[in-house]
């Protein structure tokens, strides 16, 4: 199946009540997981990828093997910008073909931020790629973003923003942060629910990595519908990797490594889909 956009998966998620999982990808072997994972739950999915992946390995590497692994898929799967953060980096994973941006203008004065994705909706629009923005702040590092505090989203400036702006949909701070967290987070549940009453987009929340998942399901039974996971599946890869070369001290094959970060992704991602309640639903 060709990638696409992730419009459809969010809307549907959302006037179902479940949540889409959203899951940042750094190599190959993690983009064949996330799929695998998908296919075998029968759920829609977003592949992620940050700016700083992508000078790893660039967009256009990203969106031809997620093409190419999707493509014998029977599910829904969208490659999407994480964390744009300029014109440029947008510019440049929209003419690689991704099927879906985020423009995080999160840390700019209000005004800033809205003629920032404003500017990048209507680019967008231009192309038929839905745009997700952001508002209020989510605390941590992520990939080159970092943010030493977090701020809840104000529910009078969230209905402007989403007015002005025409995003598709909004990435909200509720006490998430990106990264690992040191005690558990406070999250803000009922702000979640004022914000599902207010807004007629689909809500996003990042930081989705280390919550419980009770919380997790409080969170997508308050109202949102995309839930971001980074730093778990790195952490999932790395140890699996690690393990594989302490127990096998001369490995050299870079194929058999890589395969046992590889499954651990792939289980992983099995968990968060399932917890996410998008199994079945693709």
């Amino acid at each position: 199946m060709a990638l696409t956009s992730s419009h459809e998966m969010l809307y549907k998620a959302m006037e179902k009540k479940y949540a889409v999982g959203a899951f940042n990808a750094e190599n190959l072997e993690m983009c064949q997981a996330i799929v695998a994972a998908a296919e075998k739950a029968n759920s829609p999915v977003m592949i992620q990828t940050t700016p700083g992946t992508l000078k790893h390995a660039d967009a256009n590497i990203f969106r031809a093997m997620v093409q190419a692994i999707s493509q014998s898929a029977q599910i829904p799967v969208a490659l999407h910008l994480d964390h744009g953060v300029s014109l440029s980096s947008v510019m440049t994973a929209i003419r690689a073909g991704y099927t879906s941006i985020m423009i995080d203008g999160s840390k700019l004065p209000l005004e800033e931020n809205i003629s920032l994705t404003e500017w990048v909706v209507a680019a967008c629009n231009a192309c038929k790629i839905p745009v997700e923005g952001e508002l209020g702040r989510v605390g941590g590092k992520e990939d080159e973003t970092e943010s030493s505090i977090s701020g809840y989203t104000d529910p009078k400036e969230a209905v402007r923003f989403v007015g002005e702006t025409g995003v598709s949909f909004l990435a909200v701070g509720v006490g998430t942060a990106h990264g690992v967290y040191s005690v558990p987070p406070a999250l803000n549940i009922p702000l979640i629910h004022t914000l599902r009453e207010l807004l007629p987009v689909p809500l996003v929340l990042h930081g989705g990595s280390g919550l419980e998942d009770d919380v997790v399901r409080q969170c997508i039974q308050a109202g949102i519908a995309k839930v971001n996971f980074a730093t778990e599946l790195r952490k999932a890869f790395t140890d699996a990797v690690r393990k594989k070369l302490v127990l096998e001290p001369g490995l050299i094959d870079p194929k058999s490594f890589c395969a046992a970060g590889r499954e651990a992704v792939y289980e992983l991602t099995l968990k968060k889909i399932e917890l996410c309640g998008s199994a079945g639903k693709a």
